[in-house]
């Protein structure tokens, strides 16, 4: 696979989104998406990106990356797609083209639109209305950037930093940028999809 040409500068974050050529399920099962989030985790590892919010829906995917290096979150994708193949080709014995392409690509300047990428990635099965609330669906980063959950995928951007001194600060007004309903700390959800 080539690698895509993205706007990237190293530290500068950027919004990826992968979708799923014609609309089609790219997340069939459960273990689809536990696959794509260990090739992310070590993609991210191996290509120096730093992954600060994801959500995996059903035939897409957003990512909130910042590369360390030029040309990292080229690899980055180019990596992910390739271990994601290999799932697909092992499990479903399926060797199509599976993304459509170009995966796209912005980046994210602004400290607001920063925080504003991740609340958009973070609530969208809430606005495919797969879930009523971001902590009910477990294949985002929500829990861990709201809740405090490990997320061995999730790295701290340093906006995120900045939005208080302690961890539970930090999670509190984070969780205030989704509106009144989530302001307070929930009750802990179930680990499993609702």
């Amino acid at each position: 696979m080539s690698r895509p040409a993205f706007p990237e500068q190293p530290g500068v974050a950027l919004h990826l989104t992968q979708r799923a050529r014609g609309g089609a399920a790219s997340f069939l099962r459960e273990r689809d998406r536990l696959a794509y989030q260990r090739a992310l985790r070590e993609a991210a590892a191996r290509c120096e990106c730093a992954v600060h919010a994801y959500v995996v829906m059903g035939n897409h995917a957003h990512l909130l990356v910042t590369p360390a290096r030029a040309g990292s979150a080229a690899r980055l994708v180019a990596t992910l797609l390739d271990r994601y193949r290999g799932h697909l080709a092992e499990s479903y014995e399926y060797d199509g083209a599976q993304w459509a392409e170009p995966v796209d690509a912005s980046s994210v300047h602004a400290r607001r639109h920063l925080l504003s990428c991740m609340r958009y990635i973070e609530e969208n099965p809430v606005r495919a209305r797969i879930a009523a609330r971001p902590q009910a669906y477990r294949w985002s980063s929500f829990r861990a950037n709201a809740l405090g959950e490990v997320d061995a995928l999730v790295t701290p951007h340093p906006v995120y930093y900045a939005l208080g001194r302690t961890p539970e600060a930090r999670r509190e007004a984070y969780r205030a940028m989704f509106g009144p309903a989530h302001a307070e700390r929930p009750a802990p959800v179930s680990r499993r999809e609702g």
